[in-house]
């Protein structure tokens, strides 16, 4: 048992992390540390609280697309089986802005960059886990350096393709591993610290006549105290 697992959300909790809604979908802010997914064994997750935000809909909403467990932030849910059809068509042709925030140990040389290395998976054992394979599927980051301090980065880092774990796998490939990543970096198999990797910001195309939807999470409180030490300002 993970020590930092999350407990389920009840109805008011994850009411309280809804930070868009509209006709069509809703944008939530996932707690760091909860999957997304009932696993094989059962145990909390975030599909189990949808029911609450219903919003009057005759469904609970769906999944337009993935985080990981430990990650945070930005979460995009389709509200009815057409507007999800449509996001997930968004997601799969990169329409859909996004910006993550991560922490870094150590961290580029440079202010801003692009990482091109494609990505295949490591194994059959370790199904999501990925590794640099020149002939894997395509992976692009950009990224931008946000602050340093301490031996640390903050950076922004803007997934151009969307695979599995990129963003950590790129980083650490690049010798400036995530801070907590206990698959690629250096984090521990338990307890603190947790990963460092925030979806901060999501930029959704849903109407065609309108200006995207732009939605920030705020930095989740486990990230504070290095984003401080890097020159966040605490927005």
């Amino acid at each position: 048992m993970q020590l930092l697992d999350v407990p389920q959300l009840t109805a008011d909790e994850i009411l309280a992390r809804v930070l868009h809604r509209d006709g069509l979908m809703l944008i939530i802010d996932k707690p760091a540390g909860l999957p997304v997914h009932r696993g094989p064994k059962g145990g909390a997750n975030l599909e189990d609280s949808f029911d609450a935000l219903r919003f009057g809909l005759p469904r609970p909403p769906v999944l337009a697309h993935r985080l990981d467990k430990d990650t945070s932030g930005c979460l995009v849910l389709g509200r009815h089986r057409k507007a999800t059809a449509s996001l997930g068509l968004l997601f799969k042709h990169g329409k859909i802005g996004k910006t993550y925030w991560t922490v870094a140990e150590g961290g580029p040389t440079e202010d801003e960059g692009t990482i091109d290395m494609p990505l295949g998976r490591l194994n059959a054992e370790r199904g999501w886990w990925q590794k640099p394979d020149p002939d894997g599927q395509k992976a692009i980051t950009n990224w931008k350096v946000m602050g340093r301090g301490d031996g640390f980065t903050w950076l922004a880092m803007e997934p151009v393709t969307g695979r599995t774990h990129q963003l950590r796998v790129h980083s650490a490939e690049s010798g400036w591993p995530i801070f907590g990543d206990n698959i690629y970096g250096n984090g521990p198999r338990f307890g603190e610290p947790r990963l460092h990797l925030h979806s901060r910001e999501i930029v959704v195309p849903i109407s065609r006549n309108k200006e995207p939807v732009r939605v920030v999470a705020p930095a989740p409180p486990h990230m504070h105290e290095k984003l401080r030490a890097c020159g966040w300002n605490g927005e």
